[in-house]
């Protein structure tokens, strides 16, 4: 075990254990920070490596959390970094065998897996080892995990969550007299339209020894280190917050699902990472955006899309996670078997659509949210992959990718694999919506226009397969049960070029061995 920055563990009674998405001192209890405490942080490389995790997100993590014990100490904190080839706990275990005098105190972590291994920690010092509930969310867990279930979908419990933090509300009524504005923001970009470029940083010294390392001990993980254009502290990730602000939240709702090649970010906020990690705070950014609102410089269906997303969305999955873990780690609601098509990991496609947003993640761990829903996981549906694959896929891939979030979107929203619990239909589409929301069609080695054949785009005949395959779960939809009626209407030659078109085009599809090169979490005993 090797030290950074180590201080004289002799002269305090307490530790403050703090994992790397939990960079905040402001939610922390106050009774706790008062006893000045030596606060702990590790570098796990086993949590590094049980997934083969994009060497940027890896660079990311660890330069956030350098810096903030950099931050805690010019505060006045003792701060111990530890580098550990175990689990943050087993890091942890050894300070409080060696230091029989010390305390500990931690948060309760986001991920379940953190979660259990605290737990075996607190099991085998029971009488010095001391948890506190998580306060990165707005949401108490407890008073809504019970209420999971297909009658409690998203827009209900947006609708408790605006009453009680009072955002965008007047007189227990919504601002604007409606609760969202997600039909008007459907809008495909204008041609001529400009769009802000954002901030990008320059690595200083402590992202380039992190990068450095990232690159020795981790160079067979997916993605590139080229570049490095993350914040990396507080100051930094509200730069960038005032910055989404004033740029680019005037045009986030209209075009927040349009799709530009060599546009990785639009309109987006593109503070998810800082977000999940504790950088930046929910309720600060959603007063930042009301605040806009109220100034006249953004519209209410942007203002009230990006608090949606934070308040409704983002909350709303965690509560989720809470209820269904663990067993929602199998879910495959259509039994999909298949692995990932080895295009994720490469990026090498005709389809232009799958390589943009590909090239994406493979470049910057990043892309914004139509492109991991109605492109990626859209695909991945079509072609029947395994959910719980792509589910794997996501949590390495994306810098700002915790289990506790990409898990509820992958199993939950966009593959439908819990069977319906978190979303009334599987998100599913043929590619004349990709036509509508984007430019990448014009550029495509297919034709959109065509259905079937070897030169259609394979979004189109893979989507009417998927509808005639799984019928049952359209037909008792009401909001696409229309789809089945329309395949039914089409002729017996119609429907077999489809079946034929689709089954040939999954069958060459080159598949990767498998996502999990160290162990299957799914089935992991933590």
């Amino acid at each position: 075990m090797a030290n950074i920055w180590q201080k004289d563990i002799n002269n305090h009674r307490d530790i403050l254990f703090i994992l790397h998405d939990q960079l905040n001192l402001q939610v922390f209890p106050p009774s706790i920070l008062q006893r000045r405490p030596l606060i702990v942080l590790v570098e796990s490389f086993a949590y590094a490596s049980f997934l083969a995790h994009h060497q940027m997100k890896l660079a990311f993590i660890w330069s956030c959390q350098r810096h903030f014990a950099l931050e805690l100490e010019q505060q006045g904190y003792d701060v111990l970094t530890l580098s550990t080839k175990g689990w943050h706990s087993e890091g942890i275990k050894q300070i409080m065998t060696d230091y029989s005098h010390l305390s500990l105190f931690y948060m309760e972590p986001n991920e379940w897996q953190t979660r259990e291994q605290m737990k075996e920690l607190k099991s085998l010092f029971p009488d010095r080892v001391f948890s506190f509930s998580n306060n990165f969310f707005l949401t108490d867990v407890k008073q809504y995990v019970s209420k999971i279930n297909k009658n409690y979908r998203l827009e209900s419990f947006y609708r408790d969550l605006r009453k009680q933090t009072g955002y965008l509300m007047a007189e227990g009524k919504p601002i604007g007299g409606k609760w969202n504005y997600d039909k008007d923001n459907r809008k495909a970009l204008p041609k001529k339209i400009t769009i802000p470029a954002v901030t990008k940083f320059t690595p200083d010294t402590i992202t380039e020894t992190v990068i450095t390392e990232i690159k020795a001990n981790f160079a067979h993980h997916f993605g590139k280190l080229d570049q490095f254009p993350w914040a990396v502290n507080r100051q930094q990730a509200l730069q960038l917050a005032r910055e989404f602000m004033i740029e680019r939240l005037p045009y986030f709702g209209a075009y927040e699902d349009a799709i530009k090649t060599d546009e990785p970010f639009l309109f987006h906020s593109v503070l998810s990472p800082y977000l999940n990690n504790g950088l930046l705070l929910p309720a600060e950014l959603c007063q930042m955006a009301i605040e806009s609102y109220k100034n006249g410089q953004a519209p209410l269906n942007s203002v009230e899309g990006f608090i949606r997303q934070i308040i409704g969305w983002r909350e709303y999955i965690r509560v989720y996670y809470e209820a269904m873990m663990p067993d929602v780690r199998e879910s495959n609601h259509f039994g999909f078997t298949l692995n990932l098509p080895q295009l994720f990991w490469d990026g090498k496609t005709e389809l232009k659509c799958l390589a943009d947003a590909i090239k994406n993640v493979i470049e910057l761990g990043y892309s914004h949210h139509i492109q991991r829903l109605m492109v990626l996981s859209n695909f991945s549906n079509l072609t029947m992959t395994n959910p719980i694959e792509l589910s794997h896929w996501f949590w390495l891939a994306y810098i700002d990718a915790y289990e506790w979030v990409e898990l509820p979107n992958v199993l939950g929203m966009s593959t439908y694999a819990d069977g319906g619990i978190l979303a009334s239909k599987p998100y599913i589409s043929g590619g004349n919506y990709i036509h509508k929301m984007s430019n990448c069609c014009s550029q495509c080695h297919y034709d959109v226009k065509q259905k079937t054949g070897k030169n259609a785009c394979p979004f189109n005949y893979l989507y009417w397969h998927f509808i005639d395959r799984y019928r049952q779960d359209f037909k008792e939809n009401g909001r696409v049960s229309l789809m089945v009626q329309m395949f039914d209407k089409k002729t017996d030659s119609e429907k077999e070029e489809i079946a034929r078109s689709a089954r040939d085009f999954i069958e060459k599809i080159p598949r990767y061995s498998s996502v999990l090169p160290q162990q299957d979490i799914s089935k992991a005993n933590f």
